[in-house]
């Protein structure tokens, strides 16, 4: 069995979600939100998150890590404050000993949905029904967990092509 966590880095709110990949099972183990007091400067949102995200890895103790890959967006200022929170989870990743992925936001969701141009409610749909989850999550927690699933996904596949399992279509 393979734990892997999903991260939707913000410097506001930051996304997790946990499943368990057993070869072609996969099990939700849970989802949340680490929402920094809006009291708090930037540089103490930062602490907040590392503190709160090191709880998220003894909980779940990940052996594959899955974060969002960095877009340009337009505000530089945003971006580079991302970038920061970013670096927090991968480092608290690495520090865990839990291995890194990356993958785009679009890639993702063509992964789940089918379409690269998929709307985040529609990926949580699709994602919720798949995993038996009745309540939706916050948007920044069901991304997490798009990424940790999609990556399970991905290590199915993966087994599926060195067995020469593939199914044909």
């Amino acid at each position: 069995m393979q734990v892997i966590l999903g991260i939707d880095p913000g410097s506001h709110h930051t996304g997790f979600g946990a499943v368990a990949a057993d070869g072609d099972s996969i099990r939700h183990l849970g989802h949340g939100v680490i929402s920094a007091p809006g009291r708090l400067g930037f540089h103490e949102r930062l602490c907040f998150i590392a503190g709160e995200l090191r709880a998220v890895f003894a909980r779940y103790r990940p052996g594959i890590t899955a974060i969002e890959r960095v877009f340009l967006g337009r505000n530089v200022d945003s971006a580079f404050k991302l970038g920061h929170v970013r670096g927090i989870c991968l480092f608290t990743a690495s520090s865990a000993e839990s291995v890194v992925v990356e993958y785009a936001a679009r890639a993702v969701k063509k992964g789940i949905t089918g379409s690269g141009a998929a709307t985040k409610d529609q990926v949580q749909m699709v994602l919720f029904a798949t995993l038996g989850l009745r309540s939706p999550a916050q948007v920044d927690a069901s991304d997490a967990l798009a990424l940790a699933y999609f990556h399970a996904r991905h290590l199915e596949v993966e087994a599926r092509l060195r067995r020469g399992t593939m199914p044909r279509v």
